[in-house]
């Protein structure tokens, strides 16, 4: 006789998705220590041959932003603010690229649970 409904497979149905539920809370959990470890660090960037240097952290907060005297030019303020916006520019790349790069590492490059959703 011939079974109707239900997935082809039947009975292996419950066991998978109870592997699927456990590998994501791994994968959850693991996510969360990698964003607990990114944001205890910090990202440093250079702009003006390094007259503006930029600190951030991995929780995307100016940490520290240091001058050299010679790029303090009152008459040029306008390069001062542009120096300042691509160093802190370049510290939040960094910052983003080591992200992407644990989280491709945690998901195998697939993207969100393995590629699941």
């Amino acid at each position: 006789m011939a079974k109707r409904g239900g997935f082809p497979g039947g009975g292996m149905m419950p066991g998978n998705m109870n592997n699927l539920m456990k590998q994501a809370q791994k994968m959850q959990k693991q996510m969360e220590e990698n964003q607990k470890n990114l944001e205890d660090k910090e990202f440093t960037a250079t702009a003006g041959g390094g007259a503006v240097e930029v600190t951030v952290s991995g929780k995307k907060e100016i940490t520290k932003v240091k001058l050299t005297e010679e790029v303090v030019d009152p008459d040029d303020i306008e390069m001062l603010e542009d120096l300042i916006m691509a160093a802190t520019n370049e510290a939040l790349r960094k910052m983003e690229e080591e992200n992407a790069a644990v989280m491709a590492k945690l998901t195998g490059g697939m993207g969100g649970l393995g590629g699941l959703f």
